[in-house]
């Protein structure tokens, strides 16, 4: 039940913010130089007990490829419905991502977690490439990617 509130929480924030207390949030994403195509990028959060708790944002649009994302992957089954109507285009090595959702201020300051994975075609899949747990304290730092995400900075 707990993770079915998680994903009503997510899915009404994304789908019908006026229902809910929804703060538009801003996932500022750079990408590290990496010398090679578009990244897949994948943004999805989980609750305290690390289960998935629903997908934000999916940049790149080929559901083939979405078994490179491992985390989120494993973490959906490969199910491309979590991300039906939330996909953009990949993106590019040094370039930047910015995207705005309104999500439920709940989600915040309450053990969530979003996650990045990262893929580069012919290059190794990054799963968890960046972690940032959705607090106040967390709002606005630019956090450190591990391979081909430089950072990522939520912002209220």
């Amino acid at each position: 039940m707990k993770l079915l509130n998680a994903t009503l929480a997510l899915t009404t924030a994304l789908t019908a913010p006026g229902l809910a207390l929804a703060t538009p949030v801003t996932f500022t994403t750079q990408m590290n130089s990496y010398g090679g195509d578009g990244a897949y990028l994948a943004f999805y959060v989980t609750d305290a007990a690390g289960a998935y708790a629903g997908s934000l944002w999916m940049a790149g649009g080929k559901a083939k490829y979405y078994k490179h994302l491992p985390g989120w992957y494993a973490a959906t089954g490969g199910d491309v419905g979590q991300v039906d109507g939330i996909t953009g285009a990949s993106v590019g090595a040094g370039r930047s991502l910015s995207i705005t959702l309104d999500l439920q201020d709940a989600l915040f300051d309450a053990g969530y977690v979003l996650h990045v994975d990262a893929s580069v075609e012919d290059m190794s899949d990054s799963a968890d490439d960046v972690v940032i747990p959705l607090t106040s304290a967390t709002i606005g730092q630019a956090v450190v990617g591990r391979r081909y995400v430089q950072s990522v900075t939520v912002s209220k």
